[in-house]
């Protein structure tokens, strides 16, 4: 049994994402089992929609049918959301629990990551890795979505482009 809480996915009957999601919650704060359960989502996206000529800006749900918990896997919380009324059951083979890697749930929309980057675009940073290591160069873009750092590296007297992971280079 895991001792960290992850996201799980759980299925419910059409309809009953929120009905699901609101009776957890309330189960969970009346027994007070926060040592088990840190989040429930319902993952959704802001749309805009044109009806009788009107725009209407709603919320719509990414996976229908669908709630996230963020929980630890034990037979105890196992037992608390399956009980939970309009709960089908755990996505995963047989209905046994399997959890979402980290990288499935920031695509999923439950988690986002937060990357801080000591530098800025137009600072000078060492290369600490690879093939220019200790090589100063200046950051021209950053993109954090996609984990990586343009920089310019002088080389035969040029200024010549190239993209590093973040995790390559340190600010001076």
């Amino acid at each position: 049994m895991s001792e960290e809480f992850k996201w799980y996915v759980v299925h419910t009957y059409s309809g009953y994402e929120n009905k699901v999601a609101d009776n957890l919650k309330t189960t969970i704060k009346n027994r007070d089992l926060y040592d088990l359960f840190e989040d429930v989502q319902i993952p959704v996206e802001t749309v805009e929609e044109i009806s009788d000529g009107k725009k209407k800006v709603v919320e719509r749900k990414l996976f229908p049918g669908y709630v996230f918990i963020k929980m630890v896997y034990t037979d105890e919380s196992w037992h608390i959301v399956k009980n939970i009324r309009g709960c089908t059951g755990f996505v995963g083979p047989e209905s046994k629990a399997v959890a979402l890697t980290d990288d499935e749930a920031v695509k999923m929309g439950v988690e986002s990551r937060v990357v801080e980057v000591p530098y800025s675009v137009g600072d000078m940073v060492r290369i600490i890795d690879g093939p220019f290591e200790d090589k100063v160069v200046r950051v021209e873009e950053i993109d954090v979505d996609n984990n990586t750092v343009s920089v310019i590296i002088q080389m035969m007297g040029q200024d010549t482009p190239a993209e590093l992971d973040l995790d390559q280079v340190e600010s001076l």
